[in-house]
This record gives structure tokens, sequence and C-alpha cells, in this order.
């Protein structure tokens, strides 16, 4: 897989594409009041909490190609201060379409060889495999979203 068809399958599960799961993260989050998106479902996490994660990777690999630097942690992927406005949930959502669109612009920027080039330390990889593993993580959770939303749904109507 070269640099393009890899920033093209990410902006599909994000930004707008149909072809794997019929819908994309922006499709389901975009008209999303932040109560739904803040809506706690049992134990499961939030529709917000859920997207902010998405975004924090896919910023943390942007500050990658920017600086050099693997800056993001796991153990913090998920805190994030409450939205607590429909204004902060649509600012949250236009700065990630934009970082997203411009991680999108850096991978089409990598040639075949830079894929194959280590991400940050060797212990990490390829730029390819941590690029390909940005796409399924954020498949997985485009799954969890499309459920939670069904589960929030289908308690109003009962």
């Amino acid at each position: 897989m070269n640099s393009t068809q890899l920033a093209n399958r990410l902006g599909e599960v994000i930004l707008n594409g149909r072809w794997i799961a019929n819908t994309n993260i922006k499709d389901q989050i975009e008209n999303l009041d932040y109560t739904i998106a803040n809506k706690q479902v049992k134990s499961l996490n939030t529709i917000a909490i859920l997207t902010q994660h998405i975004h924090y990777y896919v910023s943390g690999i942007k500050n990658v190609f920017i600086s050099g630097n693997l800056e993001i942690r796991d153990k913090f992927s998920f805190d994030f201060p409450p939205i607590t406005s429909q204004k902060q949930w649509k600012s949250f959502q236009n700065l990630f379409w934009k970082d997203t669109e411009e991680l999108i612009q850096h991978i089409s920027d990598l040639s075949d060889s830079e894929l194959k080039n280590p991400f940050v330390d060797k212990k990490y990889g390829n730029y390819q495999r941590n690029i390909d593993g940005l796409i399924e993580h954020a498949y997985y959770h485009l799954g969890q979203i499309v459920l939670i939303k069904k589960m929030i749904e289908s308690s109003y109507i009962t």
C-alpha cells in the first residue's frame, strides 16, 4: 500500500468514506447534540470521549510529522475535560476535522521508502504500521460510536 492509499483510508474512516462501514465518524457525530454525545450508557465510554480519544491519536501522530517527537501516551488517551456546550462540541469537531485533513496531507507526502522508516523509534515499528494501526483503531471506535448511538436512540423510544 502506498502513502496516497493510506491517506485516503484515513479520510474514509474519519471524514467521508462509506466503503467499509457504510458510514464514517464525521457522519455519525457532525449533527449530534452535545448532550447525546455526553450521554452515559451503562459503563461504556461516551461518544464524546471516544471521539476525543480518536482525535488524541490523530493529533499525536500529526505532531510526529511536524516535530519528530511522539508526545502522546496511552495512559492519557481517555483523559479529557467534559464538553459542556454545543459550541464547545462543534469547536472540538472542527479541530478534529482540521487535524485529520492535515495528517492526511502529511501521509500523502510520504514516499514509499519513507513509509518503511522507523516511526520515531524502531520499537514502534514503521510509519506504515502506525498509520494502519490508526486507521484500524478509528474503525474499532467508529463501531462503538454507532452502537452507542443506537442504544441511546432505542432508549428514547421505549
